[in-house]
């Protein structure tokens, strides 16, 4: 299959590639298999030292692939200069900590001596979307390379070229080949591999419809799957909030990476009687972003990463007015090939697009509510569960709210963000299974237990 790659500002294709047949495929799985006999022999000490090489060359890639993510989906040159620098550290604090989470557990049985160690497990394949192209992918690497496993990497079809970079990068740091490979496939081979025999486990990070395919095929061969889904954000304004710092991070969340963001606000419960001052500042600050050029610096809004996703959230705008919803500002497709305007919807209730579903693009849905009570109602009133945000300046007030709210993560007067010292993940809808931190490197390991008489 030929697959064209459209640069999100110009509408033009930049690149061409195509898609792996099934030989090729097959020389990777069985790489794979070499390579983790290898891999998993070496020392925690070698896979660090090569862990931070890996942080080096692509501290010295930065600004190529910076340049290579706006090019491919559209972000903001700052925007992927803070995404390379996340990846960076991100391995190598596992460089530092594996040895931590790995270590042998001793633990009193009537047995001579019992502990629980912690076995790799062999390759693991990654499925892994086009909006961070490199942070979702370091964030399940950094950790599956330091414990040993292998991995195969399957990216969104529209960013092969980032694929291919973090490849390089991967292995000039020392990392053999076998140890990672990049898959350029469609969804029905994906399928296959997941089925190998060679492939120990599967992570995902997608869309429900991605998720429950993945999950059905891994459950009917038995490998164990992590699943990072969607995510409808609840950003919960107490009536005693700093109204100035909870919008401008507002602001933040909901329009940074235009919006395109699982763990971005997207739900704007406010108690009724600040709503109308923090409405009238999101609008403001929904004006001062406009969609430019991804490259340069200037540019505060991205365009969306393709223009079938900002057509997708434009029904869902479209949708929501017919249904009653009040558009304040924005609402519009851009003249060029994907951009769409920071935008404010009021009045939203049930039954309506912006209530119920997640809007994956520039687009803040405000809900309003009596009480601290209506607002966890409604907070909770969605089949997502991945983060959660709470504002207000009586932080033990804004905790017991945040204490009470169904998500995989819940901030107190902060922006959302995944952070390398924690877990990250969701409930419900949102997935299961955790990345980062110690949870996130023990997803992939035989938990044994060693007992001696």
């Amino acid at each position: 299959m030929s697959v064209e790659v459209i640069n999100p500002w110009s509408g033009h294709c930049d690149y061409r590639y195509d898609t792996m047949d099934a030989a090729r495929v097959e020389a990777l799985l069985a790489a794979s298999a070499w390579g983790f006999a290898q891999w998993s022999q070496r020392s925690l000490e070698d896979r660090a030292e090569v862990m931070v090489r890996i942080a080096a060359g692509l501290r010295e890639s930065r600004d190529a692939l910076a340049a290579l993510m706006s090019a491919e989906m559209g972000k903001l040159c700052g925007e992927g200069l803070a995404e390379v620098e996340k990846c960076a550290a991100a391995c190598e604090f596992y460089a530092r900590r594996a040895g931590d989470y790995l270590a042998v557990q001793s633990v009193a049985t009537e047995a001579r001596r019992s502990y629980i160690g912690y076995q790799p497990i062999g390759c693991v394949l990654a499925i892994m979307p086009w909006n961070f192209p490199l942070w979702q992918v370091f964030r399940f690497l950094a950790p599956a390379l330091m414990a040993g496993n292998v991995a195969l990497l399957k990216h969104a079809i529209t960013v092969p070229r980032c694929a291919d970079a973090i490849a390089r990068i991967v292995h000039a740091a020392g990392v053999p080949v076998g140890t990672f490979g990049v898959l350029h496939i469609d969804n029905a081979m994906t399928a296959q591999v997941i089925a190998d025999d060679r492939v120990a486990a599967v992570t995902l990070t997608g869309s429900e419809r991605a998720g429950r395919s993945v999950a059905a095929t891994a459950g009917q061969h038995l490998k164990k799957c992590v699943l990072e889904l969607g995510g409808s954000d609840a950003f919960v304004v107490l009536d005693d909030a700093d109204l100035e710092q909870a919008v401008t991070v507002a602001a933040n969340s909901r329009f940074g990476n235009a919006g395109q963001t699982c763990i971005a606000a997207k739900r704007f419960v406010v108690v009724d009687a600040i709503a109308e001052a923090f409405t009238e500042r999101l609008v403001t600050a929904a004006r001062e972003r406009m969609v430019g050029d991804p490259g340069d610096p200037a540019t505060r809004l991205a365009p969306m990463a393709r223009a079938d996703l900002r057509e997708a959230v434009h029904r869902q705008v479209v949708a929501s007015v017919a249904a009653g919803a009040r558009l304040l500002v924005g609402g519009q497709p851009m003249e060029n090939y994907s951009g769409y305007p920071a935008s404010v919807l009021t009045a939203v209730v049930p039954g309506m697009p912006a209530y119920h579903e997640e809007l994956f693009g520039p687009v803040a849905s405000i809900l309003r509510v009596r009480d601290d009570a209506e607002a966890v109602r409604v907070a909770n009133d969605t089949r997502f569960g991945l983060g959660a945000s709470v504002w207000g300046e009586d932080r033990e007030r804004a905790e017991a709210v945040a204490r009470q709210l169904q998500a995989g993560a819940v901030f107190v007067n902060a922006l959302v963000h995944s952070d390398v010292r924690l877990p990250f993940g969701g409930t419900k809808q949102s997935g299961f299974g955790r990345e980062l931190a110690e949870h996130g490197i023990r997803e992939f390991v035989n938990i044994r237990t060693i007992w001696i008489d």
